[in-house]
């Protein structure tokens, strides 16, 4: 929850913008703003004040109580210039507030946290558990120093600027050990822990269990990412109540599921209660893994029979691939999803000229691996494989990456041992349409007049069952200098179907600098006006021209009929 508090009416109206943009995440405190900034800072988990800084600072200083529990800060000037992240700029997430709270009011967010400030991921902000000497580290890494990575478990991480060696260490591991000197623990959550309990086992013995095999097998039970079990388990209090305190989900998998994989000790007693012959081991090992801790049972001080069972796996470290679609091109057209995206990866691949487009966005270290047209395949090959070896990987393509573009081919290489993001873009078609006007308000189809890979054939019969649909047609590669007879072709067969006078937008290069657009009709279309870089839509029936822009009604209804029209 964020806190709001405002002083003056400025502020105010502000303030309700927030609230407005955010209904399900802000509470407003009236009354006195000192009183307002204590009862927020006690409630929420963060604060945007409409103060002025030195304001704030004294009100808040009495209430500070540690930077991993005070809330983030944000403060707003009276005139909305600027969004200050003031407090718990990591911690507290006021860098992330300020930057989302400036993109809702039009203020420059303020980021004073040196990490941000260099581009440097801030070790405490990398998704992990973190212990031991961060302050001093991230100092090293600010400063120059060399900082080694010792990856004990290979994790996909941000691009930070680590060295072979160096006198500070930063150690990526699952195991149960303590930070030395000038040393930072990263805790990856490479651990699973199955679990099996007989009905009403006490939490406590659930729990005691995890712990103690962690313990004698020395690991750190902040590197356990999920407990898993039998579904027939899913609703059983000991089981849940452990989840819960270790702050991890519970897993549950079928009885046939846990029965399919190989366990070095089965038994009869698990497979006549729930049809199984192993629940802990199997459900430890069902996504894969090394069994680092055999299947072990719960000793209980009264003698009675054990009532939990427990086994550990370390599963393999799943390399990240994010396909992002960079949108047509304009900078304000890409989303604050890609712009993450593109911040979290160690490893870009993509085409020379989109990663000149967003070049400045990544962090420093981050390594490129580009190339020139024609190397689709490749590219996805490559960032498949980068994602194979643990990498955080971004593939980039332009509009929306799963049109046209890197997210297919990508895909049919990928497979289940990495993990795939898509992240949407805004396509050639939306912004050429939104160039054009609304030619889009009813069904509409993309086709692409590129011969290359889809034959002519197939290409012909779509644009013919479009035409006879009477569906708005967006034509993507429509023209080129060795490819310049398709797109005539594919006119006129949609002119078998719709009249002359048919609504027909021309858009090159939408939202780039060089933009340019035209509004004509099936009859006056020059080919000659088309290139690989130009959007051609063409209108149904229903669509007409209004004040220069084109326009398909939402509801199918016109003055003309079809036949009228033609």
């Amino acid at each position: 929850m964020i806190g709001l508090i405002s002083a003056t009416a400025a502020g105010a109206a502000a303030r309700d913008r927030l609230a407005a943009a955010w209904p399900d995440r802000t509470r407003v405190y009236d009354g006195p703003v000192a009183d307002a900034v204590r009862r927020a800072f006690a409630e929420c988990e963060q604060l945007v004040c409409f103060l002025a800084t030195g304001a704030v600072v004294r009100l808040v200083a009495p209430l500070l109580a540690g930077k991993t529990t005070d809330p983030g800060v944000v403060c707003v000037d009276e005139a909305g210039r600027y969004a200050v992240a003031l407090l718990g700029g990591h911690g507290g997430g006021a860098n992330d507030l300020a930057r989302a709270a400036g993109e809702v009011l039009g203020a420059e967010p303020v980021v004073t946290t040196a990490t941000d400030a260099v581009g440097i991921p801030g070790l405490d902000t990398l998704g992990l558990p973190v212990e031991g000497d961060v302050a001093g580290v991230t100092r090293a890494l600010l400063d120059g120093e060399p900082v080694a990575l010792a990856a004990e478990v290979p994790w996909p991480l941000p691009p930070v600027p680590f060295a072979a060696e160096g006198a500070h260490t930063v150690r990526l591991t699952d195991r149960a050990v303590a930070a030395g000197e000038r040393e930072v623990l990263l805790r990856p959550p490479s651990l699973v822990v199955g679990v099996g309990a007989s009905r009403g086992a006490p939490v406590e013995e659930v729990l005691g269990l995890v712990e103690d095999a962690l313990r004698d097998a020395g690991l750190s039970v902040r590197s356990v990412a999920e407990l898993a079990t039998v579904d027939a388990k899913v609703g059983e209090p000991g089981l849940v109540g452990a989840a819960e305190r270790l702050g991890v989900p519970l897993v549950t998998y079928t009885a046939e599921e846990l029965a399919a994989i190989e366990v070095p000790n089965p038994s009869d007693a698990p497979l006549a209660a729930v049809g199984t012959p192993s629940v802990a081991e199997a459900a430890a090992l069902a996504r894969g893994g090394e069994l680092v801790v055999p299947k072990r049972k719960s000793e209980r001080a009264d003698g009675q029979p054990a009532m939990a069972t427990c086994a550990v796996v370390r599963r393999p470290a799943r390399g990240r691939l994010a396909v992002v679609g960079l949108g047509p091109g304009a900078r304000d057209l890409l989303t604050p999803r890609a712009r993450a995206e593109l911040r979290r990866a160690s490893v870009l691949v993509g085409l020379d000229q989109y990663v000149d487009q967003i070049r400045d966005l990544l962090r420093p270290g981050t390594r490129i691996l580009e190339s020139g047209l024609g190397a689709e395949e490749e590219r996805a090959r490559t960032a498949v494989a980068e994602a194979r070896k643990g990498q955080a990987v971004a593939l980039i393509g332009s509009g929306d990456a799963g049109v046209y573009a890197m997210a297919s081919p990508a895909l049919a290489e990928a497979s289940d041992d990495i993990d795939v993001i898509g992240v949407p873009g805004v396509t050639a078609a939306l912004a050429a349409a939104a160039v054009l006007g609304a030619p889009l308000g009813h069904d509409h189809v993309s086709i692409s007049l590129s011969d290359l890979h889809t034959p002519w054939e197939v290409i012909e019969r779509r644009v013919r069952a479009a035409a006879e649909a009477d569906i708005v047609v967006t034509f993507y590669n429509p023209r080129s200098r060795g490819r310049d007879w398709q797109l005539p072709k594919a006119l006129g067969i949609l002119a078998e179907h719709r009249a002359p006078t048919t609504p027909v937008g021309v858009v090159r290069q939408a939202s780039r600098p060089d933009e340019s657009s035209r509004v004509t009709t099936l009859g006056e279309l020059d080919p000659a006006w088309v290139d690989m870089m130009t959007v051609v839509t063409v209108g149904n029936t229903a669509t007409r021209t209004i004040a220069g822009r084109m326009v398909t009604p939402r509801g199918y209804r016109w003055q003309t009929t079809a036949e009228e029209a033609r």
